[in-house]
């Protein structure tokens, strides 16, 4: 149920030492108005849609499937949220659950902590966010990792997230630290629009001053130029957390992003980190996307033992779980991580797994 793809005697040593042990789950949510670009993401069909993705799956991620939600999960081009694998695994195994709001547009409707932020403004202004909120974000995130990982001593953290639009700040981010990734990240699209994404990134890095790629840049200035608030969050969460326990990055092509950001800070800043403690978790249809190059981003950035579950849904009786081998959607809400713990905590199998999404799904057609 898990392949490991680099740095794989490290993975390996991860996966024993967090064998049996229940996680805790986090989920960051944040907000970049790159999502709203005219098909930069299929996380929504429309950008109206898009405002309100995160919101949903929030919503779904805490209160599963309800008659009447206040956001129902928007509708996608074809397929469904990642939010229902995440659910049916914290829902089953009793995974506590902790929701960020790390700058949205508007505030989710279910239990949140807030963490002082807005959203991002398009990454092509070169200005998506202030210094200062920023570094705000980066204390936040390092003050919870901290006080998560008290409370999950002994086990580990999974550090999800959903921001729309966010696998192409995270090549923003990745160009900027000087990461070869023009052709190696992934999207919700079935086939990666490369093209549209490389000329975004280009635009706001030009106006940034920060291509070509600059050297001993401050990594905090360059999320303030093209990132979005989630990849700060997580990044403080990560680096302060792995001083005690676990840490698993719950996504693909944006948590090798922090992976690579989390690198640069520590470096510059000269902070205390135990990398041995942090690995990246995604799925299969990330990992194997013949559309990009997962393994080989995060070979590019060296260091980064990369997971993922084999989570099929090949025999799925429902046509927007099949859409998944297809390569629509793959990943998001920490989808990819949660399929992991779900083998690690209780030994599932594919079997297993499958029927719980299923279930959940079965319930929300229903209604």
């Amino acid at each position: 149920m898990i392949k490991l793809y680099s740095e794989i005697e490290r993975g390996q040593k991860w996966l024993q030492k967090y064998q049996g042990c229940r996680p805790i789950f986090a989920c960051i949510l944040g907000f970049t108005a790159t999502g709203l670009i005219e098909g930069i993401s299929a996380a929504g069909a429309t950008p109206a849609d898009r405002q309100y993705t995160a919101i949903a799956d929030a919503e779904f991620l805490i209160n599963g499937s309800q008659f009447s939600p206040q956001y129902p999960l928007p509708p996608l081009t074809v397929g469904a949220s990642p939010t229902f694998i995440s659910r049916a695994v914290v829902e089953t195994l009793n995974i506590p659950i902790y929701l960020f709001n790390a700058g949205l547009p508007h505030p989710p409707t279910v239990p949140f902590i807030d963490l002082g932020s807005v959203a991002a403004r398009c990454l092509t202004s070169g200005q998506a966010l202030s210094l200062d909120i920023v570094k705000h974000l980066f204390e936040r995130g390092m003050q919870w990792g901290e006080k998560l990982a008290t409370e999950a001593m002994g086990s580990y953290l999974i550090l999800g997230e959903c921001v729309v639009g966010g696998t192409t700040t995270a090549l923003a981010i990745l160009t900027g630290l000087g990461i070869e990734a023009k052709t190696k990240v992934n999207s919700s699209h079935p086939q990666c629009n490369h093209t549209q994404k490389w000329s975004v990134v280009r635009e706001g890095l030009e106006k940034a001053g920060y291509f070509p790629v600059r050297d001993n840049l401050n990594p905090l200035a360059l999320v303030a130029a093209v990132g979005d608030p989630m990849q700060i969050v997580v990044a403080g969460m990560a680096i302060a957390a792995s001083r005690q326990v676990g840490v698993m990055l719950a996504g693909g092509t944006q948590m090798l992003a922090v992976y690579a950001l989390i690198q640069a800070i520590i470096n510059h800043f000269n902070l205390s980190a135990n990398l041995d403690r942090i690995v990246v978790a995604t799925t299969r249809w990330v990992a194997e996307d013949p559309t990009g190059d997962t393994v080989g981003l995060a070979k590019a950035i060296a260091g980064v033992p990369l997971l993922a579950t084999q989570l099929s849904f090949a025999e799925s009786v429902y046509p927007q779980l099949q859409a998944y081998e297809r390569g629509y959607v793959k990943e998001g809400v920490g989808a990819g991580g949660c399929a992991i713990a779900s083998h690690l905590y209780r030994n599932w199998t594919n079997e297993q797994l499958v029927n719980a999404i299923e279930s959940l799904v079965s319930k929300t057609v229903r209604e």
